[in-house]
């Protein structure tokens, strides 16, 4: 089963949180969950080359709350505050709430998320930059960046070809089977004049062995491998102390070799 469900929606409760965080019963549920996608849907549309990753949706008695990741927090706010200000008016229109806000957090390592990967990749093959060059980038940046293996699957009419064909590459491991796997999962398309392209993002970010946040705005919720991977990279390097002790030692084996010659010479 690990093949053929979201990876994200069977890491919910165990090692990932929801994106919609309220409550809601029979009479309006459905209302606010209609909201919630024409919330969703009309960012990504405003904000296109924001880079965003998620869209996090908090409701309250009165009040609506919009986080949104981003790896470009300057485009969504814009000069002096002025474009947040905007979609915020926006957001009231569209909901008919009067108490609306917005944070934006900012996505250190826009590398390891699959969604601005994903999207990286549908505008470089927009731009007419080859798919399998695009894919290595994508995969040689995020292995740099730490993931433990990334998988990218592309569908349609590669390279303009009149047949429409599937192809998925990968490096590293991403068991979508393990639960406590951190892995991250993205869907998107490329618009191209010869038809649209799939393009699907895997990224396995490490094993979680703790108990982690829920939160989705938990922006810490990093993976033990990972962090342990941090560690070890800030260590100061060693190397040049085991050169010195390689010197000391030859300075003693010298020593004592030339006392040992001067006394046999006595």
């Amino acid at each position: 089963m690990g093949q053929k469900t979201n990876p994200i929606g069977a890491r919910l409760g165990i090692i990932r949180g929801w994106e919609s965080n309220w409550y809601g019963n029979k009479k309006d549920y459905a209302t606010k969950l209609i909201e919630d996608h024409k919330i969703r849907t009309y960012l990504n549309a405003r904000i296109n080359k924001g880079g965003i990753a998620r869209i996090i949706i908090e409701r309250t008695l009165n009040k609506l709350i919009v986080t949104i990741h981003t790896s470009k927090p300057g485009i969504i706010i814009g000069k002096g505050g002025n474009e947040v200000d905007r979609i915020k008016e926006e957001l009231k229109k569209l909901t008919g709430k009067e108490d609306v806000q917005i944070n934006i957090l900012e996505i250190r390592r826009p590398e390891l998320d699959a969604n601005i990967v994903g999207d990286t990749i549908a505008r470089q093959i927009e731009n007419r930059i080859n798919y399998k060059r695009a894919i290595k980038m994508a995969i040689a940046s995020a292995l740099r960046m730490g993931a433990e293996g990334i998988k990218v699957k592309v569908s349609g009419r590669l390279g303009g070809a009149e047949i429409a064909r599937s192809e998925e590459i990968k490096q590293g491991r991403t068991p979508l089977h393990t639960l406590r796997m951190d892995i991250d999962y993205a869907s998107v398309f490329a618009l191209t004049v010869y038809g649209k392209i799939g393009i699907k993002v895997w990224i396995c970010k490490g094993e979680v062995l703790t108990k982690r946040d829920l939160n989705p705005n938990f922006v810490g919720g990093k993976s033990d491998v990972s962090d342990r991977r941090e560690r070890r990279d800030d260590r100061p390097d060693r190397r040049d102390d085991r050169r010195g002790g390689g010197d000391r030692r030859g300075d003693r084996k010298g020593g004592s070799g030339r006392s040992g010659g001067d006394r046999r010479r006595s």
